[in-house]
């Protein structure tokens, strides 16, 4: 792992601060501290020594790091802590993982008294009856009711949302159809979007099967919001000393959430208040630290029920799940993991579905002959172009992905088109990524006559906001389009999509800090959905890409996918998986 860690400054200044305290010999101590502020920057939370000096050295590397005074052992408050399984942490990435742990297993044993008559027959009512197996919606609702913890899991198209508006109406009519303070939020303000209008699309469909479908809240923010964010600085308005006004909090697109967001928000949750976590484990993990919903899923492993919790699925949800002999069947987080496994997006002959469920398998190399051939339906590859030729090999794609945007003139037309393609690239830099990718869609657009970037601000620009902005209402990932506006003093307006009425427009002076986003990366892409996407893979195997970065881009597509990526990369990328150095998996698994 060391060699591929890309050392900053900041991380030998804090090296250097950390040795300056120290007598003697630090050599040691530099290059673990150096290495792990580094790593920590890369999306881990902790190194192991045996990677950094190697299996032989660890023991006096060891040694030399706990007679460090900066140097504590798991409770001390130091500089850095060192655990019994020779994992180096920064004392904050420690404690929020200590903490998150500790919290997750004490929600996963607290079984609140459940009414279960009330509950079986309202799985009956919302969830109809099935006769071709479980059904893993009605299991997750059964399982969100049972414990004060459970994350539901599942790819696109599995009803998560669908579920868990189901779940909140179970909890109401458990709270005897009284009030109950629902939280619900996401990790950025275009997945809190998605998710707000999601449950307000399901929420219309539970009118007539329960009395309580009108007091199902959809007033969804980001997850900073929900906690209070304080301006210019990184703490929140709600912690231990001052909890949530929730009984219950739903949080979506929970892969995205990184360690230390998710220990704040555990943190600021009051005794007794419910957690349903919503997500696809086998997605990217946040840009920040952690893969903490790929920890807390245990991801890669079968982990079977308890009896337990198999009879209370039985006696609620008229299924009698299979025994499992697994590794994890023991563990007390596994009746609190559900993965909905039926998909109702992806058909059984989608090539979407069926590609995407042999990369998450590792068997992306059987179905890579069928794609060439053509043989897979709504999916083909072709190989990335040297630099030299991209423009000449793309334009086409590009034209003919973004002309039926611009050729409305309603806004609301005009972003709903636009929404139907997007060109994803793994990368942000460089000819393959979204820097080049985009000036050449600029290019190829120009060429057409079909846009003129002459300026900064041109009719047909697509923005995407970067930053939180409170108080115009625009979230980091959110979307806007410059269209020509006669009542506009500059020209022309910035058009952005509304839940409820028409899009709202803004001066492009007045955004907040943004991007041009033909072109955007995966990681930003999570949470969106698009009817058709051009995915562009350099063409040269990296750290970068993985088994993740291919299974996220694919299934943001409905209807079909252009993957632009040679073969040795394809199945390079298909066997790499994200790994992240973390202690929490085996704090909650054992």
């Amino acid at each position: 792992m060391i060699q591929d860690l890309q050392i900053r400054e900041i991380d030998t200044v804090f090296a250097d601060f950390v040795c300056r305290w120290e007598a003697g010999d630090t050599d040691i101590l530099r290059k673990a501290v150096t290495v792990v502020s580094s790593s920590v920057g890369q999306g881990n939370i902790c190194i192991n020594l045996a990677d950094v000096f190697g299996s032989d050295c660890v023991d006096a590397a060891s040694a030399a790091l706990r007679a460090s005074q900066s140097v504590g052992r798991p409770g001390d408050y130091r500089p850095l802590v060192l655990d019994s399984a020779n994992r180096l942490y920064l004392y904050r990435y420690w404690k929020y993982e200590s903490d998150l742990a500790r919290t997750l297993i004490r929600m996963a044993a607290d079984m609140p008294e459940v009414d279960k008559p009330l509950l079986k027959d309202g799985l009956k009512r919302l969830f109809g009856h099935r006769d071709d197996g479980p059904d893993w919606q009605r299991i997750a609702a059964a399982a969100s009711v049972r414990s004060r913890f459970c994350v539901i899991s599942g790819g696109p198209g599995t009803g998560k949302t669908t579920t868990v508006v189901k779940i909140l109406a179970l909890l109401l009519e458990q709270a005897g159809g009284g009030r109950m303070r629902i939280g619900l939020a996401a990790p950025t303000g275009k997945a809190a979007a998605r998710l707000k209008e999601s449950i307000l699309k399901a929420g219309k469909d539970l009118e007539g099967l329960t009395t309580v479908a009108g007091k199902i809240p959809n007033d969804v923010s980001t997850i900073q919001r929900l906690l209070g964010a304080i301006p210019d600085s990184c703490r929140f308005r709600h912690n231990a000393s001052n909890p949530l006004p929730f009984e219950a909090i739903v949080i979506d697109e929970a892969s995205m959430v990184p360690l230390g967001l998710m220990a704040k928000l555990l943190d600021a949750l009051a005794s007794g208040t419910r957690l349903i976590l919503l997500g696809d484990r086998d997605q990217l993990a946040s840009v920040e630290a952690g893969a903490v919903l790929g920890d807390i899923c245990n991801t890669g492993h079968s982990c079977g029920y308890s009896d337990e919790f198999r009879t209370f699925i039985a006696d609620t949800a008229g299924f009698m799940l299979d025994e499992s002999e697994t590794e994890y069947g023991g563990a007390l987080l596994a009746d609190s993991v559900v993965v909905l496994q039926k998909n109702y997006r992806f058909g059984e002959q989608s090539g979407i579905g069926l590609v995407s469920k042999a990369i998450n398998e590792g068997h992306a190399a059987l179905m890579l002959d069928g794609i060439k051939a053509g043989t897979v339906a709504d999916m083909a590859i072709f190989e990335t172009p040297p630099r030299d030729s991209l423009h000449r090999r793309l334009a086409g794609a590009f034209v003919d992905g973004f002309s039926g945007y611009l050729q409305n003139n309603d806004p609301d037309e005009v972003l709903t088109a636009f929404d139907r393609f997007r060109v994803l690239c793994a990368t942000r830099q460089g000819s393959y990524g979204v820097e080049g990718i985009n000036r050449l869609i600029e290019s190829a657009l120009a060429d057409q006559g079909m846009i003129k970037p002459d300026k900064q601000w041109y009719h047909g620009r697509p923005v995407m906001i970067t930053i939180n902005d409170y108080s115009l209402k625009l979230y980091n990932g959110d979307i806007g389009i410059a269209l020509n506006d006669p009542e506009s003093e500059v020209g022309l307006s910035v058009y952005f999509p509304a839940t409820n009425g028409p899009a709202r427009k803004l001066s492009p002076y007045r955004l907040p800090a943004h991007e041009t986003v033909f072109a955007m990366t995966i990681h930003k892409s999570q949470g969106s959905e698009f009817e058709k996407v051009l995915m562009i893979i350099p063409p040269y195997v990296s750290q970068i890409l993985t088994r993740e970065i291919l299974y996220t881009g694919l299934t943001r597509a409905r209807k079909s996918v252009q993957l632009c990526c040679t073969d040795d990369v394809f199945l390079a990328a298909s066997d790499r998986r994200i790994r992240r150095r973390s202690g929490l998996r085996q704090a909650l698994w054992g």
